[in-house]
Order: C-alpha cells, then sequence, then structure tokens
C-alpha cells in the first residue's frame, strides 16, 4: 500500500502535466495547405465590425451592468437579414481582471445568440487604437458629433509602456483563447488591432506612449507566443494597416513589426479605407503570400471605400470582408474621423461608417438592397 501511495505521488502529478501539456501545447503556425482547407470550410464570407449601438466601447459592450443582450439579438438578426456570417468583435483584457468567470459567461451568451441568427465571430484580443487610458465602471457620454469619441485601447498605455508588465495579459490571452479553442462558433482570433496607431489628439497624444512602436512589437511577440502555446483549432491574424502598401508583398522591405505580423498569421489581414484602385493594390500585393485574406476593416463612403465601389472587389477574389460600423449608436461612427478636429452640428449627409439607424431605417435604401444582392444571391 506505501507502494502505491508512493506511485501515485508521481503518475497523478504527470498525468495532470500531460493534460495540461495537451491543452497548451506549443502549436505552430499553420501550413498553407491547412489554411486553405480553412478558407474551403468556411467559403466567402462578409459581416461587420460588430459593437450594439447601445454601447460606446468593448468596456461598454460587456461589462456586467451594460451587457445589453436584447440589442445584442435584435441587431444581430438585422445582421443575418443583410446575408452577413460573421462579426468581428473586440474584447479588453481589463474586463478579464475585473471578473474573469463573468466575462467569459457573457461572451458565452453573445456566442449563443450569435449561433441562432447563424453568424461566426472572429475575437480582437489587443487594440492600439483612440483612447490610451481605459477604465472600468461606468463610461463616458459620448461627445457630440466626434467620431469615437469613447473608444478605449487595450491594454492602454500604462501597461503596454512598461514591458516589465506585458507578462499581467498573459493569462488574459490564454484564458480567453483556451476558453473558446474548439468552438465551431468562433471563426478566428485577431490578436492585436494596429499596433503601433498613436492617438494624435492633442489631449491623448501627450499620455501616449512614447516610442510606441518598440513596446507594441514587443508586447505582439509575446501574445503570439501565448497564442500559440494555447494552440487554437482557429487561425490566428494580425492585420496589416500601416506603410507603404506597394511593399506589402515584400517582407524584406517591411519593418521588423510588419514583417512579424505577415510571417506569423495564419491567414493574412488587411484594413483598408480607400477606393478601388488602392484596395486591388493591397490584396494583389497580399496574394504573394498564398494564404487566405481577410478583410478585417473598410468602408469610409467618402474616401471611395463603399459598398458599391469595394465588395465585388472582394467577392471577386474570394477575399472576406468586415466592414466597420453597423448600427449607428454611442460610437458616432456615421462622423468622420476629421470630426475630431472640424466640428459638426449636424447629421453629416455622407454617413462615414455603419448601416442602420437604431429604428432599423438604412442610411442608404439603395445601398442594403446592394448589400443583400451581393450576400444572398
Amino acid at each position: 500500500m506505501k507502494n502505491l501511495a508512493f506511485l501515485s505521488l508521481i503518475i497523478f502529478p504527470l498525468f495532470v502535466y500531460c493534460q495540461n501539456s495537451h491543452k497548451d501545447n506549443g502549436g505552430e503556425r499553420w501550413s498553407v495547405e491547412r489554411a486553405w482547407e480553412w478558407h474551403k470550410e468556411n467559403g466567402w464570407m462578409a459581416g461587420t465590425n460588430f459593437n450594439p449601438s447601445s454601447a460606446i466601447n468593448q468596456l461598454e459592450f460587456f461589462q456586467k451592468e451594460t451587457f445589453d443582450l436584447e440589442t445584442i439579438d435584435r441587431e444581430l438578426g438585422w445582421s443575418a437579414e443583410l446575408g452577413m456570417k460573421m462579426h468581428r468583435v473586440y474584447l479588453h483584457n481589463l474586463l478579464w481582471e475585473q471578473d474573469s468567470i463573468g466575462f467569459i459567461k457573457r461572451i458565452k451568451a453573445y456566442l449563443k445568440v450569435s449561433e441562432v441568427h447563424k453568424l461566426k465571430t472572429m475575437f480582437v484580443l489587443l487594440d492600439d487604437v483612440w483612447h490610451p487610458q481605459p477604465k472600468l465602471g461606468k463610461q463616458p457620454e459620448p461627445i457630440p458629433f466626434v467620431h469615437n469619441s469613447g473608444w478605449v485601447q487595450a491594454p492602454g498605455a500604462e501597461i503596454l509602456g512598461d514591458s516589465l508588465r506585458h507578462d499581467e495579459l498573459k493569462n488574459y490571452i490564454k484564458g480567453v483563447i483556451r476558453n473558446f479553442a474548439n468552438d465551431e462558433r468562433v471563426i478566428a482570433w485577431d490578436l492585436y488591432n494596429e499596433p503601433d496607431n498613436v492617438a494624435i489628439q492633442p489631449d491623448r497624444a501627450k499620455i501616449e506612449v512614447k516610442d510606441k512602436y518598440i513596446f507594441s512589437y514587443a508586447l505582439l511577440k509575446k501574445v503570439m507566443k501565448w497564442a500559440r502555446e494555447v494552440n487554437p483549432s482557429q487561425p490566428l491574424t494580425v492585420g496589416l494597416w500601416k506603410g507603404d502598401h506597394t511593399l506589402w508583398g515584400t517582407p524584406e522591405a517591411l519593418r521588423p513589426l510588419e514583417r512579424f505580423m505577415v510571417k506569423n498569421s495564419d491567414i493574412i489581414s488587411f484594413h483598408t479605407y480607400n477606393g478601388p484602385k488602392i484596395t486591388q493594390e493591397k490584396i494583389e500585393a497580399l496574394k504573394y503570400y498564398n494564404r487566405p485574406i481577410i478583410c478585417t476593416e473598410y468602408l469610409a463612403r467618402e474616401n471611395g471605400s463603399t459598398f458599391e465601389a469595394i465588395l465585388p472587389i472582394f467577392k471577386a477574389n474570394q477575399i472576406s470582408a468586415i466592414n466597420w460600423g453597423f448600427v449607428s449608436g454611442k460610437t458616432n461612427t456615421i462622423f468622420p474621423w476629421i470630426s475630431w478636429i472640424k466640428k459638426y452640428d449636424s447629421m453629416p449627409k455622407i454617413w462615414h461608417h455603419d448601416i442602420y439607424r437604431k429604428d432599423k431605417s438604412p442610411f442608404s435604401k439603395k445601398e442594403v438592397a446592394f448589400i443583400k444582392d451581393q450576400l444572398i444571391n
């Protein structure tokens, strides 16, 4: 009996180690073949970056007090009616720190509703865009007529600008991915949105991370490593957005950050708020990598990035397309980026982003009919 007890002290910990090792088995970048199998299984998809109209940012979306499942359900239904198949949804590390169990439950509740509407989700884990100082609790009210006045960065300047604190994000990255690593409702993981995007508004620029490129690149390398250790069944990606797009298909000409992004992404993703010519140039450059391509942000109507001009290009090239904005609400993204500098006092004649008002009346009935024709027919 003593020998059996002694053996159990050895075997049981070994069993637990093996189980954990299976969960975090240090996966590698997908092969080209596996990436194309994923594309073949899922087909061409179109959808939107989804934030319910009742939430000003990622925190208000998923915090317990403001998690608005009724609005989420209603607006996801409108998305499905258009023929959309996927959404891109932003998460935040502070939500994990605040209440990891409750946060995961709310993500599951969102996915349950999205499943009813036959929608897949790409989750975004980190983001370098807009306000550098995210805070939990009640979020600010929108600044009238100003684009995305309440959106916040993740993790924000305090953690990003201190490389000794980067490891504080490890449990968030691994925890969220591990919980949904085999969930068929999750289509992909966008690990880090627009790394090295620096706030330019005067009040925010002064609280931005200095030499942000260095810190964002350092953090991204760690995040990619943590995600690979979990080894989810879905592909990992980080989208190109910055620099000379004519060089996007020439890895040796890219900055180390962008080169790392494309060389470590299972599927290639990018942003384009440009018209047809530049959008097509970006696509041609990215075909160099011989992997499925997905545009994770587009639609800036006054720039020539419209559904009518851009969606057919994506469809013809089998590039899944995710526009920015769906139902106009607290984010105020019907207003252009320049609204931070140029004052507006009424709704713009041409919406920057978004498709519907809260009552489901569209910016353009003709545009909605076009979207349905492209996505359903």
